[in-house]
């Protein structure tokens, strides 16, 4: 005698907003480090990135400095849903890069899920978030620079993954 089990689960604001919150610590980190971005960017970040998830609207987000248009330390998180793998902790965020002329950044990247949308219905989501993103050109690596992925935050069946800008 076998007995099996089918289970389900939708994604929800709490998982989104869980997967934000470590998104939100290692950006403190980074404040911690480099002195940006401030608590109020901060919420802000975790507002865009809990409407997103939760919409599906997300492919990729990187936070960070640049200088003359390349990354000087920056995160890439990127979304997967229906990847089963272990919640990892916040953290280790790189630490001593010279931001000296540098800027804080933010680029990111929509789904197809949010393409798909009509323009009205993108309209209604964009006033909802209180970043107010614009086209824009994305930074480059730099010579001798690579993602490196480090960390992987799960939560209701979507990942998020995250990698760092490392020098090769």
């Amino acid at each position: 005698m076998s007995t099996t089990y089918t289970t389900s689960s939708t994604f929800t604001r709490t998982h989104a907003r869980y997967l934000a919150s470590k998104v939100a610590a290692d950006l403190r980190q980074m404040r911690l480090f480099y002195g940006r971005p401030s608590d109020t960017d901060i919420d802000d970040y975790v507002e865009e990135l809990t409407e997103l998830l939760v919409g599906g609207y997300l492919y990729s987000v990187d936070y960070g400095f640049r200088r003359d248009d390349c990354w000087v330390v920056a995160l890439n998180y990127f979304v997967e849903n229906g990847v089963l793998v272990a919640d990892e902790r916040a953290g280790r965020v790189p630490r001593g890069a010279n931001v000296n002329g540098a800027g804080w950044y933010s680029h990111l990247r929509y789904s197809s899920k949010w393409l798909a949308l009509s323009e009205s219905e993108r309209k209604r989501i964009e006033n909802s978030i209180p970043i107010k993103r614009v086209t824009a050109s994305e930074p480059q690596l730099g010579a001798g620079n690579v993602w490196v992925e480090d960390k992987t935050y799960t939560n209701g069946g979507t990942s998020i993954r995250r990698r760092t800008l490392k020098a090769s």
